[in-house]
């Protein structure tokens, strides 16, 4: 089934918001084994809307449409969609009765009357209640055809769609569609390509998928099969051959699994506490620890060592050590690593200590300059990095390569 995605709202088109729906449906859609050729996004008018609408329909045989669905004059996607459509629009009582329902449960006692709007629905098409909000979803088909329309906000339109969109679609496809997502860490994406290559170049069911992300590389692998058994039968030796080829750079295969999720669950299962020591990242590192479940039990404290006099006043770096190779050094690296799991008493401390710029920057330490220092039990090990881009991105790899020195160093040990 080939679909096609538009989004509806002015403020996208003038960059007030960043859509992020369209990469979390156009992901859900390839989960879907929808084959999606075009993304669209379109302001507020409804000519311009009718138009779109129309032209997408001729070349898909679906349209998820986001956004437009609210109580205001400006809101006109279902009023366009039902004329595209050619189906007329009608009270919905159900409907009527949960946006009166909506307003009962919140701090609002009276209703306005322009949500009456949303109370209105194309003959023929299937409701889907919205249970963050009071605009309701709703699929439309003719002739072959679908349309889905969903609301705006995130909140509210992910689990719509998580919940009732996708299982809709799967009854709608004649194959089971069954993904598997393989996440590495500490490794390129062009190095990932070339590894792969054979399996990309020789796929057909499963195929085989990559997907840059910041500092780590995700493969989804995804079958088709008559029933899920055997989708994942099919994946089973793609997912294996995989791991072989890449072996310690794997951290999991589950999509929901974070790489600081992995190196938490590590931490947790061999009982080690950690600590981190930030110079050029800030206190970025800590904050991504803490984002995983489950950090209370493992990590200690955090220490922002940001000048020279702070790495000796917390951490005890030597003033000779920073006077005779910079901040910006192996051996600072190690001596913070070193000071910060005695200072906090934990088994680990990873630290971080850089040049991120965009000033500042010699022949010898040019910006993107990196060391990263990992002490486990008394034993150290420190990489350098040269990292490329802006200052948040530079700071963003550095958060990534250390949590990989530390899973790695975990794993080691």
């Amino acid at each position: 089934m080939v679909a096609e995605l538009v989004f509806v709202g002015t403020e996208i088109l003038l960059g007030n918001i960043v859509n992020t729906n369209g990469a979390f449906l156009a992901e859900k859609c390839a989960e879907l084994g929808l084959s999606c050729y075009y993304q669209t996004v379109v302001g507020d008018n409804k000519e311009r809307m009718e138009e779109t609408f129309q032209q997408a329909l001729s070349r898909s045989d679906l349209v998820i449409v986001c956004g437009g669905l609210g109580p205001t004059p400006d809101d006109l996607t279902k009023e366009t969609a039902a004329q595209v459509m050619e189906m007329a629009l009608e009270e919905d009582p159900h409907t009527k009765e949960r946006i009166a329902e909506y307003f009962r449960n919140s701090q609002w006692n009276v209703i306005p009357e322009n949500n009456w709007k949303q109370v209105l629905v194309p003959k023929g098409a299937l409701v889907l209640d919205n249970a963050n909000g009071t605009a309701p979803g709703l699929v439309m088909e003719k002739q072959g055809k679908r349309m889905i329309l969903l609301p705006g906000p995130p909140n509210e339109m992910i689990p719509l769609f998580t919940e009732q969109v996708m299982p809709y679609l799967g009854k709608k496809q004649p194959e089971v569609i069954y993904s598997k997502m393989v996440k590495l860490a500490g490794i390129g994406e062009s190095q990932v390509a070339d590894q792969l290559q054979d399996l990309i170049e020789k796929q057909t069911n499963p195929t085989l998928a990559t997907y840059a992300k910041t500092g780590e590389v995700h493969l989804r692998v995804t079958a088709k099969a008559e029933n899920k058994k055997e989708a994942k039968r099919l994946l089973k030796p793609v997912v294996k051959e995989i791991k072989r080829r890449f072996q310690d750079a794997v951290y999991t295969t589950k999509e929901e699994v974070t790489l600081e999720d992995a190196v938490v669950k590590l931490l947790r299962k061999k009982k080690w506490t950690v600590t981190t020591a930030e110079s050029c990242t800030g206190g970025l590192l800590a904050g991504r620890l803490i984002n995983a479940a489950g950090a209370s039990k493992v990590f200690r404290q955090g220490y922002i060592t940001y000048s020279n006099k702070a790495k000796r006043n917390l951490l005890g770096v030597e003033k000779a050590t920073l006077e005779q190779y910079t901040a910006v050094s192996d051996q600072v690296a190690c001596e913070m690593a070193v000071g910060g799991a005695k200072a906090a008493g934990a088994d680990i401390c990873v630290a971080v200590t850089g040049l991120a710029g965009p000033d500042g920057g010699t022949e010898r330490t040019p910006v993107g300059t990196v060391y990263i220092g990992c002490c486990l039990h008394g034993a150290v090990k420190v990489e350098h990095y040269q990292f490329k881009g802006n200052r948040q991105k530079i700071r963003d790899y550095a958060v990534v390569r250390a949590l990989n020195l530390l899973r790695l160093c975990l794993l080691e040990e």
